[in-house]
């Protein structure tokens, strides 16, 4: 039998064969791994190593003005969401001891069953603690316990104009008013950071695989909102529902030289820092340009500008008033009665007689009837130049149109535009009325009403926003004027006392009846005062309105006080100086 080759080899020599065997293994298998399959592993390696990671964007902030200064009425707090990991927890009654005595008000409920929660990795045992707080339990070192940084919304003026502002909801996205409207400008642009991580996922300065896209940190705004106006015409509210009993309240306070709302109080309000605890949706809405009603007697000063620029009438023309008038088949009488025979339409705005206005669209017509003439004419004055029924534009959220029916339509015959007249028979915004309203005293023109000035750059300098492009022309300065004086000579015919002497205050009631199951309910009514305040020019506009389920409120004895309020204040506030 032939003897075996490696029989006659040594012991050495057998060990040397083998190592090269192996190392020619191990040399095709690295030549494997690292030539054939490199592609494939360093792809593997870099999804292990390369880690991307977010790099949040900082919410813009939210300013007011201080006369000529903007200051924070919105801005962003650290604060920290403290979690655990069941399954490493070592001791839990000494983390519990410990989070207790620090972050008490902070905790969730029930820790005991979070933390002994095993077959979990993550539960949220506290949320919203301060910086110090964090660092406090930090520094006992538990094992399982860790800190998420979060950003919150702070309020340095409370509740301070909280309708105007909206808030930003657990998501993180703003909601109503300036924080719903400009959400995609505020909340900013998130980062991007892929960066080589150590072990425990800590990012490296090093590596050529870093790819960082910087986050772009949300717009800071600024509101055209005077934070002291703002906060007198909320106190002024205030009291003059506490005096009247009503139970709602809007004021709106807005500059006719250029439609910027230096004010917009609404009450009952709510604290955005507290939004979850509002006891009802609807105190999240903004009244005053989300709330439609029939404005009332304050639209007399429209159809008299109406007939002025059209030149059919002018304050001492005269007409017969007999407290009644007949449209069709409806009789339309004064709710103020005995100024009858032949008076002068600045009587009829004084004491707010329906008659005078159903008369001027008499004469916009034929001068016995409402036309389909004189209802195209009110249209356009009402709907193309004054904006009833028209998105104003303003920068809050859910702003509605209201409703104003056109001559076209089945409903706008001459019983309808008979009640127009007096502010029946549409719905409209305060914000409609009162931004229409300033180019009736301002000389013709009309402002879009707005509630940005500007924006905060890098440096906090303001930037301002780009101007809107003014209506001209609405009504002509000449009736602009007129209307202007009629409307000073409609205030100091009964509430000239009120008023700081030499001044040009102007202003208008309105009382309205509300629909209830189709049918108007003397009982329940809205009290409405529409007014203007200057000096050599109008300098401000304010209008007011009051209103509560089952009364009957009036705009001279409960919205007119208020108005007066703020008016005063202002005067001395703005530095108007008297006439001479």
């Amino acid at each position: 039998m032939p003897q075996l080759p490696f029989k006659e080899m040594s012991r050495p020599a057998i060990i040397r064969w083998l190592l090269i065997a192996v190392m020619v293994v191990f040399g095709i298998r690295l030549f494997y791994l690292q030539v054939i399959k490199h592609a494939d592993y360093a792809e593997m390696a870099a999804a292990e190593q390369i880690k991307p990671l977010t790099i949040p964007a900082k919410r813009g902030l939210i300013y007011a003005m201080d006369g000529s200064t903007p200051v924070p009425l919105v801005i962003n707090q650290t604060l920290y969401t403290m979690f655990v990991d069941p399954s490493i927890v070592k001791d839990p009654s000494k983390i519990l001891d410990t989070i207790r005595s620090v972050a008490g008000g902070n905790l969730q409920p029930n820790l005991e069953s979070l933390i002994s929660r095993k077959e979990s990795r993550y539960q949220i045992l506290g949320k919203n603690l301060t910086r110090r707080q964090a660092e406090m339990i930090k520094s006992k070192n538990y094992a399982g316990l860790g800190f998420q940084e979060v950003t919150a919304r702070v309020y340095p003026e409370a509740g301070l104009a909280g309708q105007v502002l909206g808030f930003v909801n657990g998501d993180g996205v703003g909601q109503y008013g300036v924080e719903g409207y400009f959400n995609s400008q505020l909340v900013g642009k998130d980062g991007r950071l892929k960066s080589v991580t150590d072990p425990s996922g800590v990012p490296l300065t090093i590596g050529d695989k870093n790819v960082n896209i910087p986050a772009v940190d949300g717009d800071d705004i600024v509101l055209t909102i005077d934070r002291n106006v703002q906060a007198f015409a909320e106190k002024a509210l205030a009291e003059g529902l506490k005096r009247t009993k009503a139970t709602n309240g809007s004021v709106v306070v807005i500059d006719p030289r250029n439609g910027k709302v230096m004010a917009m109080a609404n009450l009952p309000t709510y604290n955005p820092a507290e939004f979850g605890k509002a006891q009802s949706a609807d105190l999240f809405n903004n009244a005053i340009v989300s709330a439609p009603y029939e404005p009332g007697s304050d639209i007399k000063t429209f159809t008299v500008a109406t007939g002025l620029d059209k030149g059919i009438i002018e304050p001492d023309s005269r007409y017969n008033n007999t407290d009644y008038i007949k449209i069709e088949d409806r009789t339309i009488q004064n709710f103020t009665k005995g100024q009858t025979g032949d008076i002068t339409y600045q009587t009829a705005l004084n004491y707010s007689l329906n008659t005078g206005m159903v008369t001027i669209a008499k004469l916009l017509g034929d001068g016995n009837s409402i036309t389909k003439g004189a209802r195209d004419t009110l249209y356009d004055y009402f709907h193309n130049r004054f904006g009833f029924g028209k998105l104003t534009g303003i920068e809050l959220s859910n702003e509605q149109p209201g409703i104003i029916i056109s001559p076209s339509q089945r409903d706008g015959g001459a019983v309808r535009y008979s009640n127009m007249t007096f502010g029946q028979g549409m719905d409209l915004t305060m914000i409609q009325v009162a931004s229409s309203f300033c180019s009736l005293v301002n000389g013709g023109t009309y402002y879009p009403p707005t509630v940005v000035e500007g924006k905060l750059d890098k440096d906090g300098n303001l930037v301002a926003a780009p101007k809107k492009t003014p209506k001209l022309g609405v009504i002509s300065k000449t009736a602009s004027d007129k209307v202007h004086k009629m409307i000073h000579e409609a205030r100091t015919a009964f509430f000239a006392n009120r008023d700081k002497p030499g001044y040009d205050i102007g202003g208008k009631t309105g009382t309205s009846q509300t629909l209830i199951n189709g049918s108007y309910d003397n009982d329940q009514t809205v009290g409405t005062y529409l007014g203007y305040g200057g000096d050599t020019e109008a300098k401000y506009v304010i209008m007011v309105e009051v209103s509560g389920k089952g009364m009957g409120l009036q705009g001279g004895t409960d919205a007119m006080p208020i108005f007066t309020d703020i008016s005063n204040w202002l005067i001395d506030y703005l530095k108007l100086q008297p006439k001479g």
